[in-house]
C-alpha cells in the first residue's frame, strides 16, 4: 500500500562546505543510511534498508559441503545436574 504523499516547506542551511536540510519527524527514516540522487531540479532521498538477520540468511545460497566432525576425538561431556 502506497502512503499518502505529504509535502512540507523546509529551510536549507550551510553545514561547513555542505548544504544541508533538516528532515521533519514525519519524513524520518528508520535506518541510518540513505542514497541521494539528483533528477533535474529534484533531489531524491531513499532509505537504505538493512536486511534483518532472517532476510540476510534467506538471501544466501545453501552450502553443499560436509563439515568435518570436529569433536570426534574429544572425551564425552560429563552429565551435569543443575
Amino acid at each position: 500500500m502506497q502512503s499518502v504523499i505529504k509535502e512540507r516547506h523546509v529551510s536549507l542551511f550551510r553545514n561547513g562546505r555542505n548544504q544541508a536540510i533538516r528532515i521533519p519527524r514525519e519524513f524520518e527514516f528508520k535506518s541510518k543510511k540513505a542514497i541521494i540522487r539528483k533528477e533535474g531540479n529534484k533531489l531524491i532521498i531513499e532509505e537504505v534498508k538493512q536486511p534483518n538477520l532472517i532476510e540476510l540468511l534467506d538471501s544466501w545460497e545453501s552450502l553443499d559441503i560436509t563439515f568435518p566432525d570436529v569433536d570426534k576425538d574429544l572425551p564425552p561431556v560429563d552429565d551435569i545436574e543443575l
